[in-house]
């Protein structure tokens, strides 16, 4: 399958097949040279399929890990990839999960005032979410994402068969965006994992998850309107994330917690919380308030007094809200 993705400033290919990371150079095509990144958390066996196809070109490997995303790592990667003389005409492939895509898609937008790069995700996580759009960053003193760029890819390859050796809890903690995307989005999408083993459905909801967010991206890239609706879940998602030290919970385990959260109509709570049981993902997290709000308040979408959160009153339809801090720490003393 192939999408095309239209933005303001470029127009690039979505590849998803299975199989494709073996013929990854043939389909990039790329003259001048090119610079791997990838973190450890990534198969060697992946990497190596994609280093033979480019036998001179350096990869630079990072600790994996959310921890990870920081300015200093970023830093060791922009200096290697001038150790290499890496110019303004060559591209950075990035072979990884979402941390990986942050580091190496934020590394391209600053280097030299940014470089192509081409995304090849490994994770349920990026092929669903984190993969197109243009968004990376790096966390800031515990804050989630807070220093970043919007810079899109020349290009994503996605092959499925790269989830043959995630672990079943990563591979779930994806498939919570994929959850997301059909609270807010599709009704229908939502029934595949209230009804359906989402299982058998994996490279059906990838697919759909891509065309949903690549529909959003292309009427509102810099989300100023409708793009916010993808972060539904993530406002006391991310301070979740960053209350427990970005490591106890995985992002998409958070997301599901910020969902549950936020939500404020019983019965579509009682139908989350099931799905969401049903696939072992948490439901309620046992942070401090006080400490929750704090993150809330630096948050990106906070103004001062207010912040802006995505709502679901009916499923497959969004809507975006405007609360105070004080109804939104509420929120978190309800049970």
């Amino acid at each position: 399958m192939k999408l095309t993705v239209r933005t303001k400033d470029r127009t690039y290919p979505v590849y998803i097949e299975r199989g494709i990371l073996t013929r990854a150079a043939e389909i990039i095509g790329r003259s001048g040279h090119v610079f791997l990144i990838s973190d450890d958390g990534v198969p060697v066996q992946w990497q190596s399929i994609l280093q033979k196809q480019y036998p001179q070109a350096h990869m630079h490997i990072f600790p994996h890990g959310e921890e990870n995303k920081n300015m200093t790592v970023l830093q060791d990667i922009l200096a290697d990839m001038l150790d290499h003389h890496v110019s303004r005409n060559d591209t950075v492939i990035v072979l990884g999960g979402g941390v990986a895509g942050d580091m190496g898609g934020f590394a391209a937008a600053c280097y030299m005032r940014g470089i192509r790069y081409v995304n090849i995700p490994t994770t349920t996580l990026s092929m669903i979410d984190s993969s197109i759009g243009g968004k990376t960053a790096v966390d800031l003193h515990g804050h989630k994402n807070s220093v970043g760029a919007f810079w899109q890819p020349d290009m994503v390859l996605i092959d499925p068969d790269t989830l043959s050796t995630l672990p079943k809890r990563h591979v779930v903690n994806g498939l919570a965006e994929a959850v997301k995307e059909g609270m807010i989005c599709d009704e229908k999408l939502f029934a595949v994992f209230e009804k359906d083993d989402y299982m058998d459905h994996l490279d059906e909801i990838i697919c759909r998850c891509l065309e949903i967010k690549r529909d959003i991206v292309e009427r509102d890239e810099r989300e100023s309107g409708e793009r916010k609706l993808l972060n539904f879940g993530h406002t006391f998602g991310h301070a979740y994330e960053s209350v427990s030290g970005l490591h106890a919970y995985l992002h998409g385990e958070c997301v599901a917690m910020g969902m549950m959260t936020v939500l404020a109509d019983e019965e579509i709570r009682a139908r989350l919380r099931k799905v969401l049981e049903r696939m072992g993902l948490p439901v309620r997290c046992q942070a401090d308030p006080q400490e929750v709000m704090r993150m809330i308040r630096t948050d990106k979408k906070a103004d001062h007094d207010t912040i802006s959160l995505i709502q679901v009153h009916q499923i497959g339809k969004g809507t975006i809200e405007t609360w105070t801090m004080e109804e939104t720490e509420r929120k978190l003393h309800y049970e």
